[in-house]
């Protein structure tokens, strides 16, 4: 009966063991390290930070995370198996219900849906949006985002001259204390709005400035991913280094060593008592 009764107790602490096992959410440095990321991606690891960086922003399982355009999902094939089993990740791309769409942006969400559809074990359920202010502005329910993220995108909603309207999309987004975490190419103190239009830098003065008009504070910076060796005087802007290399052969060497560009890495927040 004894025994019995032990191998009855032994058997239960077995199945719930296996079971906490089974139920417990993907860490961050499982998802940086899964064998179906993308081998260009891994690559570019070294210059990205994921890890550092995710955590920097304060990402956790059982959040709603938002990211901003993530193109081909570089980002995507971190953060959607990561909030797979707790949490949920919208991805914002590009609005191309809109009639002005291009072509480009049509192919690269196209891609990224065929991404997630093609292995739902890995990244689950998808939330999709779009994002084109002022058309396309709702990227999640209001007070619904626990984290909206964007990388190396704000000098693209300058050249549309729509920046004020993306960082008032994030704040209705994010819940009273939510967290926007930005990562921008950095310009050089004193460079205009209109040279962010040709080169792709922008300065952290400027990306501050949007985000406090929109209501936000500044609660962190970091380091994480600073280049000294980025000199931000290239013949074709930011895309002259990895990973576009624009000029493609012509001094691919010298490009390749500097390695990407020098990154603001921003994090703010939205008040707890914003309306």
């Amino acid at each position: 009966m004894i025994r019995t009764l032990q191998r009855s107790f032994l058997t239960a602490a077995a199945l719930l063991l296996a079971h906490t096992a089974a139920a417990a959410p993907m860490t961050l440095a499982e998802a940086v390290a899964a064998p179906h990321r993308t081998p260009d991606f891994v690559a570019r690891d070294a210059w990205r930070h994921p890890t550092e960086t995710l955590t920097f922003f304060g990402i956790k399982p059982g959040m709603t995370v938002v990211e901003i355009w993530p193109g081909a999902g570089w980002y995507s094939e971190i953060l959607a198996p990561y909030l797979k089993d707790s949490g949920r990740y919208f991805a914002a791309t590009p609005a191309v219900s809109l009639p002005n769409a291009s072509d480009g942006q049509k192919k690269a969400v196209a891609g990224l849906r065929d991404k997630f559809a093609a292995a739902p074990d890995v990244y689950g359920d998808v939330q999709f949006s779009e994002f084109r202010p002022p058309l396309r502005a709702e990227i999640a329910p209001p007070d619904s985002a626990d984290l909206v993220l964007t990388f190396r995108n704000v000098h693209n909603w300058i050249g549309g001259d729509f920046e004020s309207e993306a960082f008032a999309a994030f704040y209705r987004a994010l819940k009273p204390g939510g967290v926007l975490g930005v990562v921008e190419h950095r310009a050089p103190i004193g460079q205009s709005r209109e040279e962010s239009k040709k080169n792709g830098y922008v300065t952290e003065a400027y990306v501050k400035a949007l985000a406090y008009g929109a209501g936000f504070k500044l609660a962190a910076s970091s380091p994480v991913n600073d280049n000294p060796a980025d000199t931000k005087n290239y013949p074709e802007g930011v895309w002259t280094l990895p990973p576009v290399l624009r000029l493609k052969d012509v001094d691919r060497g010298k490009y390749v060593a500097i390695g990407e560009s020098d990154r603001m890495t921003l994090k703010f927040v939205k008040p707890k008592n914003a309306n």
